[in-house]
């Protein structure tokens, strides 16, 4: 008896530098389609659980209780978080597969955490 490949869920995270010109109407119209289309692919293949972008600012919370607040991101960082894909993958060079099709990879605006999801167990 076989049984399926098991599966698990990594997190791609997406770091963007803050440096350069912003892109213009046209070319940002261009580089959203290339995401959509690579998003699309991974939901047509059953790869994507979700997927959201994040507003550009927050908030930092330090120290006991979260007393410590700061307006985030960070300005003197030099990279920030700019969204999320959760997707489902047989290992982690699985994901990491997927992955390596990101369109900010070829645009060299975009770097690219993989990270595996650990579930907590059953509250």
């Amino acid at each position: 008896m076989s049984s399926a490949p098991q599966s698990a869920q990594f997190l791609l995270l997406f770091r963007h530098s803050e440096e350069g010109p912003d892109p213009t109407p046209a070319e940002m119209e261009q580089i959203m389609g290339k995401w959509m289309a690579w998003i699309k692919g991974m939901k047509t293949r059953g790869e994507l659980v979700g997927t959201n972008r994040l507003a550009d600012t927050g908030r930092v919370l330090r120290g006991p209780g979260g007393k410590d607040v700061t307006d985030g991101p960070f300005v003197e960082a030099k990279e920030v978080v700019g969204g999320y894909v959760l997707i489902q993958a047989r290992d982690l060079k699985a994901a990491t597969a997927i992955a390596r099709g990101c369109p900010g990879l070829d645009m060299k605006t975009t770097i690219v955490e993989v990270r595996a999801v650990e579930p907590l167990p059953p509250l």
